[in-house]
């Protein structure tokens, strides 16, 4: 999933407002003019989650709603709080039914594991993002097929590779990669331990941001019932 690149213009997602006279007119356009100077970059957050314009829009105007009934003269940063208001609105839109039912979902993970963001927004943006995809890639993938998908679609695993290190053959290593993806288009899903995601969002993290996919491996590995060690270093 590509977000919309800069130059092309994000939907207009304009705020039905209409400021009253007095202090609180006055107080109103302030806040629509924190959610405007934030809204490019609040719109690529939703987008990156929920991986439609619509969707983005969505979540975009009720992140305004929310905005408007903050008490927002407690809030010291504007932009952070609308940050986590649009991060948290969006995974619960990909968690919904509905948008499991009418959007399929096939994260992007080498994109979102890229971490060379000097900016902190955009840092905070990128994990919040590969946090809610592998949520939806543990929630609905069998431990087999998240580590096939993972390693094959995050890093370019060769087929070969991933058969030996799920014991199995080449031609079915190909097969369960393509049974994962097609699976994520389903809505069923299974609990998500917090311990367990934490360690793969880490080990991701890791992964992607050294080039060492060892920790990763293992936590893969150990997800899906291999080897399994009393305790893990990469914790």
């Amino acid at each position: 999933m590509h977000a919309p690149s800069p130059d092309m213009k994000s939907p207009a997602v304009l705020p039905d407002v209409r400021p009253a006279d007095g202090p609180a007119g006055a107080d109103l356009d302030i806040a629509l003019d924190h959610f405007l100077a934030h809204r490019t970059r609040l719109f690529r957050i939703a987008y990156r989650i929920v991986g439609d314009v619509s969707g983005a829009e969505d979540v975009l105007q009720e992140v305004w709603l929310r905005w408007q009934l903050a008490h927002r003269a407690e809030i010291k940063k504007p932009g952070a709080f609308l940050t986590t208001a649009t991060t948290r609105l969006a995974i619960n839109v990909i968690q919904s039914g509905r948008h499991r039912h009418e959007t399929p979902a096939d994260p992007q993970l080498a994109e979102l594991g890229d971490d060379s963001a000097h900016d902190p927004l955009l840092h905070a943006e990128r994990t919040a993002a590969l946090e809610a995809a592998l949520a939806l890639l543990m929630a609905r993938l069998t431990p087999d097929r998240l580590a096939a998908y993972v390693l094959r679609k995050g890093f370019g695993y060769a087929y070969s590779d991933l058969a030996k290190l799920l014991r199995i053959s080449a031609p079915h290593a190909r097969v369960v990669v393509h049974r994962a993806k097609a699976r994520l288009d389903s809505d069923r899903e299974r609990p998500v331990p917090v311990e367990s995601h934490r360690r793969l969002v880490t080990a991701f993290r890791t992964a992607a941001g050294t080039g060492d996919l060892d920790c990763l491996v293992r936590a893969l590995v150990e997800e899906n019932g291999v080897h399994r060690s009393a305790r893990s270093t990469c914790d």
